[in-house]
């Protein structure tokens, strides 16, 4: 018990700091033990079993025994509730599955727990359209699992993955390696997942995006990592609606992090949370209506975004069109440290005029180069509001728009340690406890509730940032879990 004399308390304070980490940490390994069962049981068949090896023929019967040769032959001859189990070894061939699954019913492609499939396309010259070397078309309720698949070419529109007029689609866990566009594109489908992918090297020749979403309603982008690619990392685009993206992580690409462009049609309904985008060779998110369809009721939050070349956010005027409609955009509870490394660009920019009902509130904006906030001139005021965020590293530019915005909060955030990248706050910052409730989300970016009662007073509130601080005499972060 901890009604000691108060002397006693900060010790009681630690004893219970240490129990509660001992608690966390059983429940972070009793969760992996979890997560590494139930992706078990999500693998696990409800049909037919078949087997694809370098050794076997596809004369085979298709069993562990004797395997097939080719996972066409698999995409051939799985129906509704089958899987193919493909071992370990390089596969130069382009599957195109004949069938689809039902509800319930799902046909999954899956590599054989521990071992590298790969499907390698050198040398083979894929379709010149909109077409991948692994071919999802006109399809429903398939799986594809843990594949590596690389080298798709040669023509513009080559992707290694492609989903397309597809619905109940999940691509997951599989890696992509050298592709003339996306590593992974999905177009003109619905109720689609795409989960735990790395995607690398991909737009070779800077056409479309590392990770494509477009013409689709009900999907998920989640815990990707995509790095060292020609184009956009993540864009959602182009009439898609009633999506997520979240907890991906984009690194070292040379354009946008994560990118929101509605092209000529509309594209609406999106959420972009816990995600962290860094090291990019343009802004780190960017919204935009290029061609001029509208691109409204977008919620940004709880994303972390640092050293990107241009601006952390950009709610942009890109493209060609006489007109850039974009409306409802809430951009709340957002961590963006040390962007604007080109020169002139910064934190948040708000450069679009024709943008409407824009909200920019509890974000944290640190030593940005150039700005931290700032609305170009001709945004007209009553379509942008701005309020109680954390300034650091004002910088004058009031002749160019900058702003601090209403109700903010001025000075050093104290991150935990902003040279290793951890923007947590310690303790004392003054970000705790002084944010909005207004439109803020129900949780922060490791998942922890807000609000909580950051600074001991007794009353919980919410703190401005991607992280929601709890309140101990000791502050400790455990090693973060990838999701």
């Amino acid at each position: 018990m901890c009604d000691q004399p108060t002397k006693q308390v900060a010790k009681c304070q630690r004893i219970l700091l240490l129990s509660l980490v001992s608690v966390l940490l059983f429940i972070l390994t009793a969760g992996r033990f979890e997560s590494n069962e139930r992706a078990k049981a999500a693998l696990s068949p409800q049909g037919t079993v078949y087997y694809v090896a370098p050794t076997g023929d596809d004369s085979n019967l298709g069993t562990v025994a004797q395997p097939w040769r080719t996972i066409q032959k698999a995409a051939n001859t799985l129906s509704a509730g089958d899987t193919v189990y493909i071992r370990a070894g390089t596969y130069h061939e382009r599957v195109v599955p004949q069938n689809s699954g039902s509800a319930g019913n799902t046909i999954t492609y899956a590599a054989y727990p521990g071992e590298t499939a790969t499907i390698d396309g050198s040398g083979i010259t894929l379709p010149d359209d909109l077409a991948g070397l692994f071919d999802i078309s006109n399809k429903s309720y398939i799986r594809v699992s843990g594949l590596r698949v690389i080298n798709a070419g040669p023509h513009d529109n080559n992707t290694a993955i492609l989903v397309l007029n597809s619905g109940y689609i999940v691509v997951e866990n599989n890696h992509t390696d050298n592709t003339i566009s996306s590593g992974i594109g999905v177009w003109a489908s619905d109720h689609i997942t795409v989960a735990g992918n790395t995607i690398e090297r991909a737009c070779i020749r800077i056409w479309q995006e590392c990770l494509s979403v477009a013409e689709t309603i009900w999907f998920e982008v989640k815990n990707n990592e995509v790095s060292n690619c020609h184009e956009e990392g993540i864009c959602v685009k182009d009439n898609s609606s009633h999506g997520k993206v979240y907890g991906n992580l984009v690194h070292h690409v040379q354009a946008v992090g994560i990118y929101l462009d509605s092209w000529n049609r509309h594209t609406h309904d999106i959420e972009v949370f816990q995600n962290i985008v860094h090291d990019n060779e343009n802004d780190g998110f960017a919204l935009a209506s290029e061609e001029g369809g509208t691109l409204e009721s977008i919620y940004i939050y709880n994303n972390i975004g640092y050293h990107n070349k241009y601006n952390a956010l950009n709610i942009s005027i890109n493209g060609t069109a006489p007109h850039h409609p974009i409306s409802d955009v809430q951009v709340i509870n957002n961590t963006f440290y040390d962007n604007g490394w080109a020169g002139g660009v910064g934190g948040i920019l708000v450069d679009n005029p024709e943008a409407q009902n824009v909200i920019v509130r509890d974000n944290i904006v640190s030593q940005n180069l150039y700005f931290q906030i700032l609305v170009t001139r001709g945004v007209p005021t009553q379509s942008v509001t701005i309020d109680y965020n954390l300034i650091d590293g004002y910088r004058g530019n009031v002749n160019e728009g900058e702003t601090r915005g209403s109700s903010y909060v001025e000075g050093d955030p104290l991150f935990v340690n902003a040279a290793g990248a951890d923007y947590h706050l310690r303790e004392n910052s003054p970000a705790i406890d002084a944010g909005s409730a207004a439109g803020a989300p129900s949780d922060d970016f490791d998942g922890r509730s807000r609000p909580l009662d950051g600074n001991g007073d007794g009353n919980a509130a919410y703190d401005i940032g991607a992280y929601e601080t709890p309140f101990y005499s000791e502050h400790v972060y455990l090693p973060l879990v990838l999701r």
